[in-house]
């Protein structure tokens, strides 16, 4: 399997499924559901998810997709994977609602619980950032290709940049900042750009104490490892796991290149 090659065929698939978001966000022409998570969905998050499972599909047949706005499959047949697609159509609905413009597209390619492979594509910028094992991280924009590095610093240091979610950034989070980092810049931000921001340099540490999926960090996870930086667990301090029994993550922490 060339990775770099498929890394290739899902930027283009996540451009489709990007440029279907687009027409509907600037048509404001969509209602607003909400699921039985409390989470809002959208007929861009349902458009996008029928493109890409269907171009994930007949580009790899033979990889199975868990997709957050698709049904998901029992867990006594999930683990028996060895490679997944792990995918959100619309990462950033309550974003998109919002139209501050911070949503994207989550692409990533699993293998044995660890991310091999990701793909965020930003609509709104017609940004794109991917991240391959063992062979780096990359941003396009305006077309052109480049590699990206998280930055280096002291976990001490002062005036560390953070970025934190528009819409869920909670007491806990707040407290695990104040309590931990030195006059922090804070960055609102939505959606994968958050980590996207570590990956390409211009922030340095995001906390995230709350409920996510695995849908939201596991593209986010290879681009940042590759680009020299690490997503962990907040508790022990180890990567995150991906087709876990409950899709949710546990708290996380995501971090630039620490200097000892």
């Amino acid at each position: 399997m060339n990775l770099q090659n498929l890394a290739q065929d899902v930027i283009a698939i996540a451009k489709e499924a990007g440029s279907a978001i687009m027409t509907i966000y600037r048509e404001h022409t969509y209602t607003v559901e909400i699921k039985s998570d409390d989470s809002p969905v959208t007929i861009a998050d349902k458009t996008a998810n029928d493109i890409i499972v269907k171009r994930l599909s007949t580009l790899t047949p033979q990889i199975p997709i868990i997709s957050e706005e698709s049904l998901e499959a029992p867990y006594a047949e999930r683990l028996h994977y060895e490679y997944f697609w792990l995918v959100d159509p619309l990462d950033g609905t309550k974003e998109f609602i919002a139209r501050n413009g911070d949503f994207a597209v989550n692409i990533a390619l699993v293998k044995k619980m660890m991310p091999i492979l990701g793909v965020i594509y930003v609509p709104n910028t017609e940004g794109v950032y991917f991240g391959v094992k063992n062979e780096g991280s990359f941003k396009i924009d305006n077309g052109k290709k480049k590699r990206i590095h998280c930055n280096a610093f002291k976990i001490n240091d002062i005036g560390l940049r953070i970025p934190v979610s528009r819409s869920y950034f909670n007491d806990a989070t707040k407290a695990l900042i104040a309590q931990h980092y030195k006059d922090p810049i804070l960055i609102p931000r939505g959606s994968a750009l958050k980590f996207m921001n570590i990956a390409e340099g211009s922030a340095d540490v995001y906390p995230r104490i709350g409920r996510t999926m695995e849908w939201d960090t596991a593209a986010c996870q290879i681009i940042i490892e590759e680009a020299g930086g690490q997503l962990l667990k907040m508790d022990n301090r180890q990567p995150l796991d991906y087709n876990k029994e409950n899709l949710s993550n546990p708290d996380f922490i995501a971090f630039g290149k620490i200097i000892p």
